[in-house]
């Protein structure tokens, strides 16, 4: 990286607090910026602006939500083409009814209009979301329900014993059903993450891992990123899950649960996605082929959705 030069720093809750505030700091050569103490509370976005007229946007890949440990912006990933995701605008989480009062707050400094909630009727009584509150964002409920398998009896399952339902294909195949049976869910997923009026959006399941890693997946490989950066989003998950796994593994041993038997259940690999992305690419080509053909996304959503998303 070569020196920066005549770069001014700018500092916000959200990409639309980032105008109209002094910037926080110059920078007159070096190549590192380094700001004095926490500027504000987060999350964190911020604009660098040089004298030539470049502008550039980062946010922080997962801002710490209070409550909801695997929330993260999709911003930033870079295109086959070249261009980026723009940041702010599409997050990803696990559910919200755990948030704390603090991370209501940072939800709400964030400006999400839209939440797109993907768990089971039966899911979102169990634990009801704390975001949005009425008048605070709208609220869709997409549900996606593996065959007759409700999400809500799994914990009393494996308790009985009852786990031998749980493998690596079982989870592969509910992914697999979700863009069988629910095209026109993922077809009115993508009508919502196009229109401006919506975001920031933000969707979400229960672990933030299967249902809303596929919505990831698709979103992602519509805007043009390669596949191997969606893999890698998808990924982030375990580690980012791994304090409520551990906690919850914790209260199943000594129960005498067979904990890699039902580990599949309760974790994220690669494989798993690497293995939809390949039943996308030999069912339908490519992802943008399901979306415009199973799914009937009209060509011009996806093309609103790149020119409002890709920077």
């Amino acid at each position: 990286m070569g020196a920066l030069n005549g770069v001014r720093v700018f500092h916000g809750n959200a990409p639309a607090a980032l105008a109209g505030h002094p910037p926080v700091a110059r920078v007159d050569g070096g190549d590192r910026i380094v700001l004095p103490a926490p500027v504000a509370a987060g999350p964190h976005f911020f604009r660098l602006e040089s004298e030539n007229g470049g502008i550039a946007l980062v946010g922080e890949r997962r801002p710490f939500i209070e409550g909801a440990p695997n929330f993260r912006d999709l911003g930033g990933y870079e295109t086959e083409s070249g261009r980026r995701v723009r940041w702010g605008e599409l997050f990803r989480s696990s559910h919200l009814g755990r948030l704390t009062e603090r991370g209501r707050e940072q939800l709400l400094r964030l400006g999400i209009r839209t939440v797109c909630d993907f768990r089971t009727a039966a899911e979102a009584e169990k634990m009801p979301a704390r975001f949005p509150q009425p008048g605070e964002a709208r609220r869709v409920h997409l549900p996606i329900q593996h065959g007759d398998f409700e999400p809500t009896a799994v914990y009393e399952r494996i308790l009985r014993g009852d786990w031998d339902w749980i493998s690596e294909e079982f989870m592969l195949e509910g992914y697999i059903e979700s863009l069988e049976r629910e095209p026109g869910l993922w077809r009115r997923f993508f009508e919502l993450a196009a229109a401006p009026e919506n975001r920031p959006l933000l969707f979400h399941c229960t672990g933030g891992k299967d249902r809303t890693g596929t919505a990831a997946a698709l979103l992602l490989l519509a805007l043009g990123v390669p596949g191997e950066t969606v893999v890698a989003d998808y990924g982030l998950s375990d580690g980012y899950n791994a304090p409520v796994r551990r906690a919850m593994f914790d209260q199943l041993r000594p129960l005498g649960v067979d904990l890699e038997r039902v580990a599949p259940y309760f974790t994220a690999p690669e494989s798993r996605i690497r293995a939809l992305l390949a039943y996308i690419r030999q069912t339908y080509g490519t992802a943008l082929a399901y979306l415009t053909g199973r799914a009937g996304v009209p060509e011009e959503t996806i093309a609103r959705l790149r020119g409002e998303l890709l920077e």
